[in-house]
């Protein structure tokens, strides 16, 4: 069966994503808001799906996403905002944010000195 013909149910898990970003395409829009398009994906689909996003930016089309994969953030993003509870706690860089000890306490946490 083609995969056109199929519902969405059967398709696999990158082909949902794009399935999704067709979907969002569809209104040609300006402004692209993606929750988690690369989540659940293995490093070969999330290099697929970061090259459409590429062109997708490359086309003038502005990208707001949010995404966990730290891989894809390094690659795709120019500007992060990271949240903690919801609350932004550091903007910038990705790479210069790796390393910002704000970002590095809230996600893996203050080492403990014993006494």
């Amino acid at each position: 069966m083609d995969k056109r013909e199929k519902l969405g149910r059967y398709l696999t898990v990158v082909e949902r994503k794009r399935l999704e970003l067709a979907r969002a395409l569809v209104s040609e829009p300006k402004l692209l808001l993606i929750d988690e398009v690369i989540a659940g994906l293995n490093p070969i689909e999330v290099d697929e799906i970061s090259e459409i996003l590429r062109g997708l930016s490359a086309s003038g089309i502005t990208i707001l996403m949010i995404e966990h994969v730290m891989r894809a953030i390094l690659s795709l993003t120019e500007r992060a905002f990271v949240l903690d509870a919801g609350v932004k706690i550091a903007e910038g860089n990705p790479k210069d944010l790796l390393n910002d000890p704000i970002v590095i306490e809230a996600y893996i946490g203050k080492e403990e000195t014993g006494a």
